[in-house]
């Protein structure tokens, strides 16, 4: 494969049965009947929510797997790579949309990240497990009602669409179980932004100086306020980033150590190299032979 192989990435349209002149979401019921001719693993430009209330199976979202244990809600963001394997009798819901159809009312480009299920950059992003029978209910009958009104076809509400997604993101995250500490304080705004700006310019390779030049802070003023909300300094959530991305790259592509090196703009092999077995404890070679096993 060449050195500008990457992980597929596919847009809401591959994965819509329904043509709209606007495709921006997709509300649907989610079974082996939902087929789509795509690449496992691969990456989404748009945000999902699924929903299952029935089946087993795994889901692997940037290399943490996760058995289904139904009902349950996985969350995926943009950029994530994963893969899901699900039995037979797997039912349930999905909710696809991009960032655009969700911001439509808000002037605030940060709201989606607010939602911590959203945190991409966090190494775990477990699903939601229901507990309650009523909780089943009311979600279900969120995911029918969007269902319902997307049949009227051309007479359907985009603002009720919208309003009933905005209902199922806020209805999950009073349920998940996080960090509360992310979510709150003086700074979770700046500690949002910059969690947004490392996914946006990961393979720039930036330092922090760079990441607070472009937040108009000093650089001691981005790590005290992140490390004082997040329990980590802004060097540590870069580098994981980083980590991140040369372990999907190692796992789901063929490149060459050196293409990688390049892909994420490092200029020094040998460094990138050291970087890496410092960080993991392997040589990028070591941990692909152990992750392919």
């Amino acid at each position: 494969m060449s050195s500008t192989e990457r992980i597929p990435v596919y847009s809401l349209r591959s994965f819509s049965k329904q043509e709209r002149e606007s495709q921006q979401f997709q509300v649907e019921v989610f079974d082996t009947n939902r087929h789509f001719s795509v690449k496992y693993p691969h990456r989404h430009d748009f945000f999902e929510v699924l929903y299952l209330a029935r089946g087993t199976g795994s889901h692997v979202i940037d290399g943490n797997k996760y058995e289904i244990k139904p009902p349950c809600v996985f969350f995926m963001s943009p950029g994530q790579a994963h893969k899901i394997e699900f039995s037979h009798d797997i039912e349930g819901f999905i909710f696809i949309f991009t960032p655009e159809f969700y911001l439509i009312d808000y002037n605030n480009p940060n709201r989606l990240i607010e939602f911590p299920f959203f945190f991409t950059i966090r190494q775990d992003n477990p699903p939601l497990l229901l507990q309650s029978d009523s909780d089943v209910v009311f979600l279900e009958n969120l995911f029918q009602k969007g269902i319902a009104e997307l049949e009227k076809n051309e007479g359907y509400s985009v603002e009720l669409l919208h309003a009933l997604l905005d209902l199922i993101l806020h209805f999950c995250a009073a349920l998940y179980d996080t960090d509360k500490s992310v979510l709150a304080g003086k700074g979770h705004v700046l500690v949002k932004k910059f969690y947004q700006l490392v996914e946006e310019n990961y393979a720039n390779n930036l330092s922090v100086a760079q990441y607070a030049d472009l937040m108009a802070l000093t650089p001691n003023h981005l790590t005290q306020t992140v490390t004082r909300l997040t329990g980590k300094t802004s060097s540590e959530i870069i580098k994981a980033k980083q980590i991140l991305e040369i372990k999907r790259l190692l796992v789901h592509t063929s490149l060459s150590v050196s293409d990688i090196a390049v892909q994420l703009n490092f200029a020094d092999q040998s460094y990138f190299a050291k970087f890496f077995k410092r960080e993991t404890g392997l040589s990028p070679l070591q941990y692909r032979a152990r992750s392919l096993k």
